[in-house]
């Protein structure tokens, strides 16, 4: 069964008239007979009584005539969400984040909000080694890194700049410093993510380089517990300044910088070189050229 068939069949019951239905479908009447014998044969059953003169249905070309109602509605449905994905009415953008990733796109999903506010904004905690593969296999419309990716079907654009730095209680003897050396950052009582990441990784690796050892009392499973832990004065924690601009802004904590684990670096937004992104994904694209560094 072709829509088009069915279509001429919806309008030979509303027009009651085979005639009538081929004006209004600006078609020859042997072309709508055509169609509705078509139709009949490939569904076994007669759909309209000949011998009635006001093109009354039969009992199939009654439940036809529902379904068919209901296939128009769907089709109007589908042409509608179509033109709202279009106009930016609806839509979902996906992204993927580690946890630091996620403070550093909170502006930019604020920003975004601001502009297409009907459109779903989706972040995943993904691990930063799996991002880049999901992107280019398009699990994810985007992703958050601080490194470049190195699969070339990748692209992305700077959205931000972090660096890591001591954090503490401004009560603690050391916040009112310039700087501290990782040796006197070692000798505190440190809390420390436990989920591996390459900023920790990197900052270990510093650590058995120089033979400083990290003086690792605590072990938390999130930043946000690390940041209260702080806070509570159980340790120093050495977090991405992001994560915890609030706290900063606010005076519950103090960022003091660390010049060799420092780790500087560019926060990304990894997308598909030459992906046809669809039209929620290429808004937040542009929000987020015009609102990155």
């Amino acid at each position: 069964m072709h829509l088009a068939e069915l279509n001429v069949f919806m309008t030979v019951a509303a027009e009651r008239s085979f005639s009538r239905a081929a004006v209004k479908l600006s078609r020859t009447q042997p072309a709508v007979s055509q169609a509705i014998k078509r139709l009949e044969d490939a569904l076994g059953e007669r759909l309209f009584d000949r011998s009635s003169k006001d093109g009354m249905l039969t009992a199939a070309g009654e439940v036809l005539l529902d379904y068919g109602r209901r296939l128009q509605q769907l089709s109007e449905e589908a042409q509608s969400a179509v033109r709202e994905l279009r106009d930016l009415r609806r839509g979902r953008v996906l992204v993927g984040a580690n946890e630091a990733g996620v403070h550093t796109l909170l502006p930019l999903i604020a920003a975004f909000r601001d502009v297409h506010p009907a459109i779903q904004v989706d972040v995943r905690r993904v691990h930063a080694r799996q991002i880049g593969l999901a992107v280019y296999q398009r699990s994810l419309d985007f992703g958050v890194l601080t490194f470049l990716p190195s699969d070339r079907g990748l692209d992305s654009i700077t959205i931000g700049s972090d660096e890591l730095v001591m954090l503490t209680h401004p009560d603690h003897p050391l916040a009112g410093r310039d700087e501290v050396t990782m040796a006197e950052f070692g000798r505190e009582n440190v809390i420390a993510h436990n989920d591996p990441s390459p900023a920790r990784e990197e900052v270990l690796r510093y650590s058995e380089r120089r033979h400083s050892p990290i003086n690792i009392m605590v072990a938390l499973p999130s930043l946000d517990a690390i940041k209260q832990a702080v806070e509570m004065r159980l340790g120093v924690a050495l977090l991405p300044r992001r994560c915890a601009i609030a706290e900063l802004a606010a005076g519950r904590l103090v960022g003091v910088p660390v010049p060799q684990v420092r780790l500087p670096r560019e926060v990304r937004l990894v997308y598909r070189r030459g992906a046809d992104l669809s039209p929620a994904a290429s808004a937040f694209l542009e929000v987020a050229a015009a609102h990155g560094v």
